[in-house]
């Protein structure tokens, strides 16, 4: 069997857009033959989805689910090209089987789901069922990221917020799962979607991102002809106010509750609240939070230019 290195599982990947494992099991498959691997791929329908890997997938949806016992849970973004097909009942069954497989995966990474069999279907990998869904549906798709959650001292709710557009998980440690603990979970859930936090808390904020923070904000007021003839101490009180004002927004238990009556408790507060009142434990262990599209850049269209190029042959 021939060495398969590194650099030609990357150029098969870069002719064909297929996955980096299946461009792996296609050199492995075809003695590391570069033109038979690119038929191989094409035999398995990966390398006709790859014709559409140029296009943008940036709309599309995330989807959540939690087992009936509250235990397991999982959370996907799953990418279109278009807000067309992101509502189209085919596209969101698809990836609703998505999100169940994710919840049974044990896969450390994206290429390592995508390389998995595919429950429904145990001839197929993630990767090839996803070329089968592209081709029907005829537009480019992306499984973009996941993440499991598994709650061993308390349970998981979840939250879609707007059709699909943000998806939250949000792991609780309870001392029961009863349905006071499920509304505050929600309500949590509902939090983060609107307010999206960084972090749980303060302790959770790394030293090193809280110290770049500090540099900043004295570089901003070293930068101000009033504000830095100010006497040192005051200087580092002002540092530490804006820090601590910086961190109440991004840490989720210290934020305002945004259903909170008198507008000043804060989500910890609130938390401790429901507790206290429902005589068991309750806290907020982890979240996670999808927002469709964040960070990829969007395709825009100009239907104009395209009708020119067109006509005029391009």
């Amino acid at each position: 069997m021939a060495d398969i290195s590194a650099s030609m599982v990357k150029e098969l990947r870069e002719m064909t857009g297929a996955g980096m494992m299946d461009c792996k099991k296609a050199l492995a498959e075809t003695n590391a033959d570069m033109d038979k691997a690119v038929e191989y791929l094409r035999e398995k329908g990966l390398a006709k989805a790859a014709k559409k890997a140029s296009r943008i997938a940036a709309e599309g949806i995330c989807e959540t689910t939690v087992s009936a016992d509250g235990k397991v849970a999982a959370i996907v973004e799953v990418n279109s090209e278009t807000d067309f097909v992101a509502k189209n009942d085919k596209f969101r069954g698809y990836v609703k089987t998505v999100v169940e497989q994710a919840a049974n995966s044990t896969a450390a990474d994206i290429d390592a789901f995508l390389a998995e069999t595919w429950a429904a279907d145990p001839s197929k990998t993630v990767a090839e069922e996803l070329a089968a869904q592209i081709a029907v549906i005829g537009e480019n798709m992306k499984i973009r990221r996941f993440e499991r959650v598994v709650a061993e001292n308390g349970f998981v709710e979840s939250y879609i917020h707007s059709g699909g557009k943000i998806g939250v998980l949000i792991q609780m440690d309870a001392s029961e799962m009863n349905a006071a603990a499920k509304e505050c979970a929600k309500n949590v859930a509902m939090q983060v979607a609107a307010m999206n936090p960084k972090y749980v808390s303060k302790d959770d904020v790394d030293a090193d991102y809280i110290e770049h923070e500090k540099e900043i904000i004295k570089a901003q007021i070293m930068n101000d002809p009033k504000e830095s003839q100010k006497p040192e101490k005051v200087i580092e009180g002002m540092i530490s106010g804006r820090i601590n004002k910086e961190l109440k927004e991004i840490c989720l238990l210290d934020q305002v509750y945004v259903k909170a009556e008198d507008g000043k408790q804060s989500v910890a507060q609130y938390v401790a609240q429901v507790a206290k009142e429902n005589g068991m434990t309750l806290a907020i262990k982890k979240f996670v939070r999808f927002e469709t599209g964040e960070g990829l850049e969007k395709k825009q269209e100009d239907f104009a230019a395209e009708v020119a190029a067109q006509m005029a042959g391009v």
